[in-house]
């Protein structure tokens, strides 16, 4: 008589969840509210996104492949679109000497990794940085660095 009882309520729940997910599940015809993530977005979301101070981003340099410095990270600033960027002082093959004519870049955090004190270009090539337009206030908005934003981790 328990063990009846037992699968009886068991198969009770298990009919109430699938009726459930039934009624939860959404028209065919409609619209998808929610964009898929782009291949770029899905690769760092596979990186273990961490919240990261926008003020301790700023300042730090941004390393390619061969760990050459590519510039320095000078402000941090979301599209209209919410995506962030990196604004970084792209100096060309010297990086950005002593910090002495760095062109500012826009770089797509999905791009970028962090590990330590040092940012990764990982999905950005030294070429693409020497080909990226100088980037100009315009739409853009400033992150404050006391706001938290997440970026990927790599290693080297």
């Amino acid at each position: 008589m328990r063990m009846a009882r037992r699968t009886f309520l068991l198969g009770l729940a298990l009919a109430s969840t699938r009726a459930a997910k039934v009624a939860a599940q959404a028209p065919h015809d409609m619209p998808v509210e929610t964009p898929m993530p782009s291949e770029a977005e899905a690769r760092m979301a596979r990186r273990w996104p961490q919240p990261v101070r926008v003020g301790d981003l700023i300042g730090l340099p941004v390393l390619d492949d061969d760990n050459a410095t590519l510039g320095h990270v000078r402000a941090v600033m979301r599209s209209p679109q919410g995506k962030v960027r990196l604004i970084v002082a792209y100096g060309g093959p010297l990086g950005g000497w002593l910090n002495w004519g760095g062109r500012p870049v826009a770089v797509p955090l999905e791009a970028v990794g962090i590990f330590g004190r040092q940012i990764a270009a990982v999905d950005m090539p030294p070429k693409d940085f020497a080909a990226a337009p100088t980037w100009a206030p315009g739409a853009d908005q400033p992150i404050g660095p006391g706001e938290t934003i997440r970026i990927g981790l790599t290693r080297r």
